[in-house]
């Protein structure tokens, strides 16, 4: 273990509620449903501590990316028994809460002194609250993440590309800040021979068929002054959604990805950027924050020869908001066990252990820990980038509402097909259709 986790993990003990967790409720197994990445392998190491304190097995149920939705809400919407404890997607809590898949835990916590004040405020927000900004929870924030970025800094490194770069545009050549110093830094490396390979500017989020598009495109669109709706008037969405600015910003997105990104680059997420970076094709991706850990250890392309940095800012600075909270299931025959795990999970001494196993805590004595921003070569960029987080609709409705900005992004920035403002005002119109239907305009 590293000199800083044992200080983080010392920090953590002195605020531990109780290492004996007495009067468990007893179960001989728990089923756990969650993604299948790199931080649920961590889970499974974590969570030998809880068996080995309270004899219950813990027992796994982790799928792909590409299947996690449909198989665990199809799961949930049939009131299945399979998932004790679900770690559920960010923009699940609203439709899990209202239609009752998720228990409540608001007296739980209460009971066993878990204070949500204790956390990050955006991961309450986002994981554990519905309706949003009240102080009714349905989730523990489990595992932080969100939309930054990655670089080669040793290609930006090199003397003779600082050089160049210097004079072409004026300043030097380092992580930006905006996205006009993103998109420069990405042409500049476009079909650039380095070390005997032609490598390109950037990888970004491309895909079609589940979230991943939107997902990048939000971190754009936000910045350049999207709203999903009236701050003063909740669903109405003319002239927010499909601002100027918006369109302004959707319009840079596909700019980017006409003149910086890979060939092949239409149906791009998660794994597919990870590997356009370490296959040295590229010297920035875009990309959620749980692949740093991974990436940083490659051999390839890790170490020093990697960088990290937040979400570029324009005219405001925001992040797409990734992570999920961990709930318990209602319709499971264990919720009391279940919910002793959450009391085990939420304990300082665990989520200090659960960072320094490769998850992403948002447990404030943890990420606020004096050594904590250099405890990893990637700690600092997730602080500044969990500052910054917002996040798509949460609306029990989210499935549809994700579906039309999926199918609208895509053909305007990948196919080509029609205007940004024509994309932006179908948007508004795919989304009034789905309000309108659920009786909230």
């Amino acid at each position: 273990m590293q000199k800083t986790s044992k200080a983080l993990l010392g920090l953590a003990a002195a605020f531990v509620m109780s290492s004996a967790l007495p009067n468990l409720a007893k179960a001989d197994e728990l089923t756990l449903c969650w993604a299948a990445w790199d931080p649920a392998n961590a889970l499974v190491e974590l969570s030998k501590d809880f068996t080995a304190k309270t004899g219950t097995q813990m027992k796994f149920e982790f799928v792909p990316w590409t299947s996690y939705a449909d198989r665990f809400l199809n799961e949930l919407n049939s009131h299945g028994k399979l998932c004790d404890l679900i770690i559920g997607d960010s923009q699940w809590i609203g439709g899990a809460a209202e239609n009752g898949h998720y228990v409540k835990l608001n007296d739980f916590f209460d009971k066993e002194g878990i204070k949500m004040d204790d956390f990050v405020p955006a991961t309450v927000v986002g994981y554990s609250e519905w309706p949003k900004n009240t102080p009714n929870y349905w989730a523990l924030p489990a595992m932080g993440d969100v939309v930054g970025w990655t670089y080669r800094k040793d290609w930006f490194e090199k003397p003779e590309l600082q050089k160049e770069f210097k004079a072409k545009y004026g300043h030097d050549l380092a992580a930006p800040k905006t996205y006009d110093e993103l998109k420069q830094i990405a042409e500049f490396f476009q079909k650039r021979e380095i070390d005997g390979k032609t490598v390109y500017g950037a990888s970004i989020y491309t895909e079609r068929g589940s979230e991943g598009i939107t997902m990048g495109v939000t971190n754009v669109l936000y910045d350049w002054g999207f709203q999903y709706d009236n701050p003063k008037k909740p669903y109405e969405m003319e002239g927010f959604v499909n601002s100027d600015d918006a369109v302004k910003g959707l319009e840079f997105y596909k700019s980017l990805y006409d003149c910086c990104t890979p060939p092949g680059s239409s149906n791009v997420y998660m794994v597919e950027s990870a590997d356009a970076f370490k296959s040295g094709q590229v010297a920035m991706q875009m990309n959620f924050a749980f692949t740093w850990p991974g990436l940083h250890k490659d051999e390839k392309v890790g170490g020093d020869r990697i960088g990290f940095f937040p979400n570029p800012a324009e005219k405001a600075h925001f992040a797409q908001l990734g992570g999920q909270g961990i709930s318990v299931v209602s319709y499971s025959d264990k919720r009391d066990a279940a919910l002793q795990y959450i009391k085990w999970f939420a304990q300082p001494d665990v989520q200090a252990k659960w960072w320094e196993l490769g998850g992403f805590s948002c447990l404030n004595s943890v990420v606020n820990a004096p050594d904590f921003a250099k405890s990893q070569p990637y700690a600092q960029a997730f602080l500044d980038s969990m500052a910054i987080v917002k996040d798509f609709w949460a609306e029990p409705s989210y499935a549809s509402l994700l579906q039309a900005m999926q199918k609208r992004v895509h053909n305007y920035v990948v196919a080509g097909n029609g205007t940004a403002k024509e994309a932006l005002d179908g948007l508004v119109k795919d989304w009034s259709d789905v309000f309108k239907d659920d009786g909230k305009i």
